[in-house]
């Protein structure tokens, strides 16, 4: 393996997983294909459907614009459970008693199914079986989570009321549910690729895909030209590219930090943790050397926020506070994973809109993309191959109307849309203030009436790209802890020089002259 503190590369950090899996580099597509399906995301949800497919004699291709879990995948927390945080109450809220109920099966079928599956390939990806518990501390939130180990309860959870836990502070109240499991996400899908390759699949790296046709059959066309011919098309980009207006606007991005440090194996507190305090906390261990290795996510925020640096050190703040000697060794490692919410909070993994038969999409996982990547690939196969739907089917369904109870969040959602698409235009700063710009950081000005992203680079060379995201035009904003720009709108990512990063943009911000200081 290698060094699991080495988590750079010419892209910025990794993820510990990244930095500590073996990924082999897989060719980019130079040449027309036809194909059974095409599989467009190489993270989890499109690993497992192209498996699923494969494993039944069906011709799939994993298309991936960049390498394989590159993107939310491979930046997850690697948990592998049905309890969701607080979700089961709001379900039944959003999707009634019985959807919650099939959603929980859901989770519970990926569970088993993503342990037989390493099983089958032969790796133990350093699965771990663990509790999971959704904790509050403060005395104000008990009731919310009496309400949730009901609801959990109702929907088919074995999950108790507790007040002890194995984390070093108290807790008010927390809900625990046996028998789930933590994971090395990226050892465990780089076998599976593996496998998938060996099983007559094909894995084709930074091949992105930048246009989709759907008319007898499926026309898929990418940025160096090549065309690949398909009965079906499978969309599994995180935020779907290609998506209907009406499925985009009841999904929404979230952002959250990463930070991971060594710690002692008698201060491991053997289990996995989450809270919706202090803007979310998650905490779980993974080996490490002779002890274990923290890793705390949070700072949950909608991408283009603006101060990630202050929020990584709120995070780390909070880890030192709670686990003594956190760092100590060295400052902790960072990376960021980037997740889609649905208005319900239910998945969408099935026919992309209603005016389609042959594109299916998988997203809204809501920062649980382990197991539902896992049930995402196991439902649309059983869609592409003509198998007996699972129960949950129609719970998942893209194509289900909103009911009166997701209303709210829709409109709350899209006015915040309309906010950055509009407002941001009107907050622009004249040109003339790139002169205070530091290098190392960007800012959105106007420039001759345009708005331009400007950034300074290290060696204090200004740079400017078009700030207008190429998804749908709202303007992005500049992440200098990362060194990105992000659109607020829908999540799209890109590079200082305009490269996409993440989608849903698949067009880099175009280059443009620099503004007259």
């Amino acid at each position: 393996m290698h060094d699991p503190l080495a988590l750079n590369d010419e892209r910025g950090p990794q993820s510990h997983w990244l930095a500590t899996a073996h990924r082999r580099p897989r060719p980019r597509l130079d040449e027309d294909l036809t194909v059974d399906v095409a599989v467009i995301g190489g993270g989890i949800a499109g690993l497992v459907t192209a498996w699923e497919l494969a494993k039944a004699g069906r011709e799939a291709v994993v298309l991936e614009a960049d390498r394989l879990l590159s993107g939310t995948t491979g930046s997850t927390t690697g948990k592998v459970t049905a309890l969701h945080g607080l979700r089961y109450e709001r379900l039944r809220r959003t999707v009634g008693e019985e959807g919650a109920g099939l959603y929980a099966a859901a989770q519970q079928d990926a569970i088993e199914r993503l342990v037989a599956l390493a099983a089958e390939l032969g790796t133990d990806a350093e699965l771990e079986l663990r509790p999971a518990y959704t904790y509050v501390t403060e005395p104000e939130s008990v009731a919310d989570v009496r309400a949730e180990t009901a609801a959990a309860r109702a929907a088919g959870l074995d999950a108790h009321f507790v007040t002890d836990t194995g984390l070093p502070f108290p807790v008010a109240a927390a809900v625990r549910v046996d028998d789930q499991y933590q994971f090395h996400p990226a050892a465990f899908l780089t076998s599976l690729a593996d496998a998938l390759v060996s099983a007559g699949g094909r894995i084709h790296e930074r091949t992105r895909v930048i246009d989709l046709h759907e008319r007898a059959h499926i026309r898929l066309e990418t940025e160096d030209g090549a065309v690949i011919k398909a009965s079906d098309a499978v969309v599994a980009t995180g935020f779907p590219v290609f998506a209907p207006t009406s499925l985009l606007i009841r999904l929404a991005p979230r952002h959250e930090l990463v930070i991971a440090a060594p710690l002692p194996e008698d201060a491991d507190p053997q289990g996995m943790y989450l809270t919706p305090e202090d803007r979310t906390r998650s905490v779980r261990t993974a080996p490490h050397g002779s002890g274990r290795l923290l890793i705390v996510t949070g700072e949950a925020f909608r991408p283009g926020a603006g101060d990630v640096g202050v929020r990584y050190a709120r995070l780390e703040s909070w880890a030192r506070r709670y686990f003594p000697g956190f760092g100590e060794a060295g400052a902790p490692l960072r990376w960021a994973a980037q997740d889609v919410d649905s208005a319900d909070l239910a998945p969408y993994v099935g026919h992309m809109h209603p005016g389609t038969q042959h594109v299916y999409v998988a997203t809204g996982f809501g920062g649980w993309g382990m197991s539902g990547g896992v049930m995402a690939g196991r439902l649309l196969a059983a869609h592409l191959l003509g198998l007996p739907r699972p129960s949950w089917t129609e719970v998942c369904d893209p194509r289900r109307p909103a009911p009166p109870r997701e209303l709210p969040e829709l409109v709350r959602e899209q006015r915040e849309v309309a906010a950055h698409y509009l407002g941001d235009r009107r907050r622009l700063e004249r040109a003339e203030s790139l002169d205070a710009l530091l290098p190392g950081t960007g800012a959105v000005v106007r420039d001759h009436g345009q708005p331009r992203a400007v950034q300074r680079d290290v060696s204090g060379v200004l740079h400017a790209l078009s700030a207008r995201c190429t998804h749908m035009g709202c303007l992005v904003a500049y992440n200098e802890a990362e060194q990105t720009w992000e659109c607020p709108c829908h999540g799209s990512r890109f590079a200082p020089d305009g490269t996409v990063l993440q989608g849903p943009a698949t067009e880099p911000l175009p280059r443009r002259a620099r503004p007259d200081v």
